[in-house]
């Protein structure tokens, strides 16, 4: 029989977002080390991450509080998302033509993080889904710089006061 590494488990059950837009967050941070996973939380603008990021924290915490792990050196092990009671605990109501209401599905997700310190054996496969980047930050140009330098068009507004003070 083979020796298992640790791990070190968190659950977050309930979360009131969709299992859809949850797993793309936990398919772009699977297989990856800890903290470049925390990084690509942190600065994804999506937000979903959020919840996914306090989840990741919880698994750190677990690994090195319950089982004397090096927090610098755990990866995402495993990490899964499941739909929780679709619609059973949150009722919405959408009016209808002719008196009529359709139910609104509120989904709600059970989310799992398992954390080891060994790297996974097999990388990840890269899924069709839209992904998940971290946000970029956008410069200006210096002034008189490039094309961007380039002076904003007037609108016409601006155009006809303009064009109404030199006639003036």
């Amino acid at each position: 029989m083979t020796e298992q590494a640790p791990q070190a488990v968190a659950h977050l059950r309930f979360v009131r977002t969709a299992p859809r837009k949850l797993r793309r967050v936990a398919d772009a941070i699977r297989g990856k080390s800890v903290r470049e996973a925390l990084v690509l939380l942190k600065f994804a603008e999506v937000f979903a991450a959020e919840p996914i990021e306090k989840l990741v924290r919880s698994a750190v915490a677990n690994a090195g509080n319950n089982h004397n792990m090096n927090a610098d050196e755990l990866y995402i092990a495993r990490i899964t998302v499941d739909g929780g009671p679709g619609g059973r605990f949150t009722k919405r109501v959408d009016p209808r033509a002719q008196g009529r209401a359709y139910f609104k599905r509120k989904r709600l997700s059970h989310v799992t993080v398992i954390v080891s310190e060994t790297p996974p054996a097999k990388r990840p496969r890269k899924s069709a889904g839209a992904s998940v980047q971290a946000a970029q930050a956008t410069r200006r140009a210096a002034p008189g710089a490039g094309p961007a330098a380039k002076s904003p068009r007037k609108k016409a507004g601006a155009r006809k006061r303009a064009a109404s003070a030199k006639g003036a």
